[in-house]
């Protein structure tokens, strides 16, 4: 009974310290008005994108920490559901984590997700970005999001995310900083 409880207590530990560690901001992260950091990545298909195939042009980078988990895929789905919206304002949504490709390509697959699913598999992108928990035996990029302008700068860190209300709050801030399809 005692190890159980002890092991319940250090699981709620764990959870406890993970949020925070999940959803706080750090010193080392670009601040808005930097550049945003370059990375080159596979998606779920294996194609290789990267931050500056999309010069010119609004992008949602949002960062996630596992995939087909219960805040990921409620992220990823209101993502989904609002991508008309964000093809309207000229918006491409890129989501990150530090699954493997196969594992981005069966949550894409699974929730019939529209946008590039990025395999950060060495964690470079979410360390560059400020977001990366290495917990020791794994990795995680912490839940953040970044709008980058299409002057290729940082225009809103999102440091605190709520899956269910996140992609609402980005259009509403690309609405506000005046996003709209180019042509």
């Amino acid at each position: 009974m005692m190890r159980e409880v002890a092991l319940i207590a250090g699981v709620a530990l764990v959870i406890g310290l993970g949020y925070g560690w999940l959803n706080s901001a750090r010193a080392d992260q670009p601040a808005v008005g930097d550049a945003a950091p370059a990375f080159r990545l596979q998606d779920q298909h294996g194609n290789w994108v990267a931050l500056e195939d999309f010069k010119g042009k609004w992008v949602a980078l949002y960062f996630y920490p596992k995939a087909d988990t219960p805040g990921c895929t409620k992220e990823a789905c209101e993502f989904r559901d609002n991508i008309f919206a964000f093809e309207e304002l000229g918006a491409t949504i890129l989501g990150v984590s530090i699954d493997a490709i196969q594992d981005q390509k069966k949550f894409a697959e699974k929730y019939s997700l529209p946008f590039p699913l990025l395999a950060d598999v060495d964690g470079k992108a979410a360390e560059t970005y400020g977001v990366l928990n290495n917990l020791g035996v794994m990795k995680l990029a912490r839940r953040q999001s970044f709008l980058i302008g299409p002057d290729g700068r940082i225009a809103k860190h999102y440091a605190k995310v709520d899956p269910a209300a996140h992609s609402k709050e980005v259009l509403a801030d690309l609405r506000a900083l005046g996003a709209k399809k180019p042509g």
